[in-house]
């Protein structure tokens, strides 16, 4: 025998309210698990409360930031200011001056020098000896 209908209104009672929020807020939490895992679905579910405390679900082969990206693209709608993009760009660029610094870093420490071509080794043996001898060198 199935359960009836409920006219869906606000609950005004706040004790059933929380009641139902949160054994609604698991199910919801549930189905988004197992839509992600049956169906190979990428999911991202964020609630929050009225009393303002999160609760998400995120799929494990994604991110949130991967998830509202591709809803900018599909939706048009823009989420990113012209500043968050650019500072988005920034962080991307340091990035990839940090691991290229961590490289050099390596190379002037002997490390994973194998793979350098002559004309690499030649500007280490330069960098090395200019700093034993106390003069600035660049990378």
């Amino acid at each position: 025998m199935g359960r009836g209908k409920i006219e869906i209104k606000r609950i005004e009672n706040s004790s059933n309210r929380q009641v139902t929020y949160s054994k609604r807020k698991n199910g919801i939490l549930k189905k988004a698990k197992e839509i992600s895992v049956l169906c190979d679905a990428q999911v991202s579910l964020i609630l929050f409360g009225a009393s303002g405390k999160m609760h998400e679900y995120i799929s494990p082969s994604t991110t949130l930031i991967d998830v509202l990206d591709r809803y900018q693209r599909a939706s048009g709608k823009t989420l990113w200011d012209a500043k968050h993009e650019n500072l988005s760009n920034e962080i991307d660029r340091i990035k990839k001056e940090n691991d290229s610094m961590q490289i050099e870093l390596r190379h002037l420490k002997g490390e994973d020098i194998t793979s350098l071509n002559y004309k690499e080794l030649m500007n280490l043996e330069e960098a090395l000896e200019n700093g034993l001898t106390g003069q600035d060198f660049g990378g």
